[in-house]
């Protein structure tokens, strides 16, 4: 039987060990290290020996599960679990020396999230949680925001770096929440943006274009900490769907159908 929690607890520790190689590298990255994936779509060396350490961890934690892992370090799938991986989680902002980037792992059972850690190293706050259990920031639980209105709602986006087909309704959603709320922010690591919704920095955040290894370790926090998330029709298909929706449960029906307005 799995301990989710002591788990987590490993994971966690992993996480930890990962930031510090990133923390130690960034001392001395140059962009001459800088290699293209795609239009915009930028890896490392950093990205890879980060992965390369957390595959290797996890499988001796969870020897039986498989990998979805941005860098394709194993693409071996489990039977009943599989680590969803982003080992830099906002390799832009590192490669330009910006925070906030993050390490997110989570962890899904028969395809379910029961389990996500989020490391944002600039600030060394580790954000976790395990299925049946709160969310945690550094061992204090946390939860989400008790804003009751998207006007008074501080929210996150981010901008998709190849697939630009709806940065027109894109930007006129930007522009009515830019009108109708405290304020919109842009931090370039959705793992990061959706653990600070789930302290109730951000009460929301919606984006497009998105990969399994970016969300999956925070949308499962924010779950955890009393959040709610759809893709953008209202589904539950926003780990494999490419496009999320979250806030807290007071404004999330509000919000999601201003975002259906422009984008779905």
């Amino acid at each position: 039987m799995i301990e989710y929690k002591q788990l987590c607890l490993q994971v966690c520790d992993i996480a930890k060990k990962a930031g510090d190689f990133i923390r130690r590298e960034a001392c001395t990255f140059t962009s001459k290290s800088v290699e293209m994936k795609g239009l915009h779509n930028f890896v490392t060396y950093v990205d890879k020996g980060a992965e390369k350490l957390i595959v290797e961890r996890l499988q001796e934690i969870l020897p039986e599960a498989g990998f979805i892992a941005e860098e394709g370090t194993s693409t071996t799938r489990g039977e009943r679990f599989d680590w969803v991986v982003d080992p830099l989680d906002g390799t832009t902002n590192f490669i330009h020396g910006l925070p906030p980037y993050a390490v997110s792992i989570g962890l899904l059972e028969n395809s379910v999230p029961v389990l996500g850690v989020v490391y944002e190293i600039a600030l060394d706050e580790c954000f976790y949680a395990w299925k049946d259990g709160p969310a945690y920031l550094n061992g204090k639980e946390i939860h989400v925001s008790d804003r009751a209105g998207v006007q008074d709602a501080l929210i996150a986006t981010g901008f998709p770096y190849y697939d630009y087909h709806l940065m027109r309704p894109y930007i006129d959603c930007l522009e009515h929440f830019l009108q109708n709320s405290h304020g919109v922010r842009r931090l370039g690591s959705a793992a990061t943006d959706l653990a600070y919704v789930a302290c109730g920095r951000f009460e929301a955040f919606y984006e497009y274009s998105l990969s399994p290894w970016d969300v999956a370790g925070g949308a499962f926090v924010l779950q955890q900490a009393g959040g709610r998330l759809s893709d953008f029709s209202g589904g539950d298909n926003f780990i494999f769907g490419k496009e999320l929706v979250a806030a807290n449960k007071l404004i999330f029906d509000e919000f999601l159908k201003t975002v259906q307005k422009y984008l779905q």
